[in-house]
């Protein structure tokens, strides 16, 4: 009788061990699937055929980024300057990280980074991020050691007029990054730009006046964003 007890209680850890594994290897699971780095899509190798077709002049003024950059008319707001855009919509820091050294072979003047809001809305660490940052800093200081790189914050949202839900509540997180983000520019030398003055409102939101849809700006937001840009001495 004893022996039996003993060999079921042997059984039985058995499985629950077992269980155990099968639940930790679920979960490690589920953590990773949550990190969802693909960045290739068919808007994204769009664009890069069009940048393809879209030399970069000779000291150029680039802006790097996600739609938010992309739906900027940065030439038409800085005639007479040789401007580029290389916003991709959706992008994340991955995807800027990939298409780089198209950029810095042209061996730009300036490039003004703003990226990572699309990061957030993935959910990625803030430590996945920095990294990635980390990354595109030795990348240019590697390949075009001239060229000035300016990190812009990220821009905040406003939760009254977002759609999707993953969206919401994420101007907390917004906020710890670009707190991340003036360290490490402060750590490489390089220009951060704080743009919330431009665009918050009183409570940390995006300003409703320049809100499209609560993530995106406006096309009144551009110019207003060049000013500052200009008064600053940035361009």
């Amino acid at each position: 009788m004893r022996l039996l007890r003993k060999v079921c209680k042997q059984m039985l850890k058995g499985s629950l061990a077992v269980l155990g594994g099968m639940l930790w290897t679920f979960t490690g699971f589920a953590q990773t699937a949550k990190l969802d780095s693909n960045y290739v899509n068919p808007h994204y190798e769009m664009r890069l055929k069009e940048f393809s077709a879209q030399p970069i002049p000779k000291n150029a003024v680039v802006f790097l980024g996600n739609s938010i950059t992309a739906r900027g008319k940065w030439a038409e707001l800085l005639p007479g300057m040789p401007v580029v855009n290389r916003g991709i919509g959706g992008d994340i820091t991955h995807g800027v990280l990939a298409r780089l050294d198209d950029i810095l072979a042209a061996k730009p003047k300036k490039i003004f980074l703003l990226i990572g809001i699309n990061d957030l809305s993935r959910r990625f660490p803030e430590e996945v991020i920095m990294q990635k940052y980390e990354q595109l800093v030795q990348r240019v200081k590697q390949k075009s050691p001239k060229t000035k790189l300016y990190v812009q914050s990220v821009l905040p949202l406003l939760d009254d007029m977002l759609q999707p839900a993953y969206l919401k509540n994420l101007n907390p997180a917004v906020t710890s990054l670009n707190t991340k983000l003036q360290a490490f520019a402060k750590k490489h030398k390089l220009t951060y730009i704080n743009l919330h003055p431009v665009f918050a409102d009183a409570s940390g939101q995006l300003k409703k006046e320049y809100s499209l849809d609560g993530i995106h700006v406006t096309d009144a937001a551009y110019p207003v964003w060049v000013q500052y840009l200009k008064d600053k001495k940035y361009l």
